[in-house]
């Protein structure tokens, strides 16, 4: 059973899988916080691309917050379970409380690891969507969903680990789906791990501007072509 170290280790691993799309296009490696930062790191320095970090937060059910009914994202996007959602009969004053609650934390997030500076201008370049794992799939459909607004040339999912059935409905929505393991029990994404550690908003931070520190020498001023993301409504 192939087990990853860390999530530096499962970085480094699937940047050598993503060397051919790194070679075929003009990459940027998008990255979901936190979890998704460490490996995004991995992949941007060894591949000599951009690393930007890609805000998507997840709409928990009042009452059960690890059950997912949609989510929200960078640039606006919000898409909600409407089946679960009548299934379970949730009233709209519940979802405004939940929606505004993450769009609250969405954007201390933002401000937090960015700050003044705008977004990396994926129009016309493969925008590579990187995180630690996929279990249902929902939260990288919302960023596929808030990438696609942007007007990439491409957009690629790639992760270390990741349900079958999630990695196949990743492959209606984006380009190219990359899964180094897609175990028929996943369980959970950390029993993939050796260490699955939480990753910090200043580990996040850090790694940020390590990767742009070391843009530079390969690829000129990083920040050139950076511009505010527009926004996309999806209910």
């Amino acid at each position: 059973m192939r087990v990853f170290k860390d999530r530096r280790d499962a970085g480094i691993q699937l940047a050598h899988e993503l060397q051919r799309v790194a070679e075929a296009s003009d990459v940027v490696v998008l990255a979901l916080p936190r979890g998704g930062v460490p490996i995004g790191y991995e992949i941007a320095t060894r591949l000599g691309v951009p690393l930007d970090v890609l805000i998507v937060r997840k709409l928990g059910v009042p009452q059960h917050p690890e059950l997912a009914m949609g989510a929200i994202a960078s640039g606006g996007v919000e898409l909600l379970n409407r089946e679960l959602v009548d299934r379970l009969r949730i009233g709209e004053d519940e979802i405004e409380d939940v929606v505004h609650a993450e769009r609250r934390e969405l954007a201390r997030r933002e401000q937090l690891y960015r700050g003044v500076r705008g977004t990396y201008d994926v129009s016309r370049r493969t925008a590579l969507l990187v995180d630690d794992g996929l279990a249902t799939g929902s939260t990288m459909v919302a960023a596929v969903a808030a990438v696609r607004a942007r007007d990439p040339a491409r957009v690629v999912v790639a992760v270390p680990v990741a349900a079958p059935q999630a990695c196949e409905m990743l492959r209606a929505h984006a380009d190219d789906v990359i899964c180094l393991l897609t175990p028929q029990h996943l369980y959970a994404v950390s029993t993939w791990y050796e260490d699955f550690g939480q990753t910090s908003d200043e580990e996040v931070r850090e790694l940020l501007v390590a990767a742009e520190r070391q843009l530079p020498s390969a690829l000129g001023d990083p920040r050139r072509g950076r511009q505010p993301s527009r926004e996309l409504r999806l209910r």
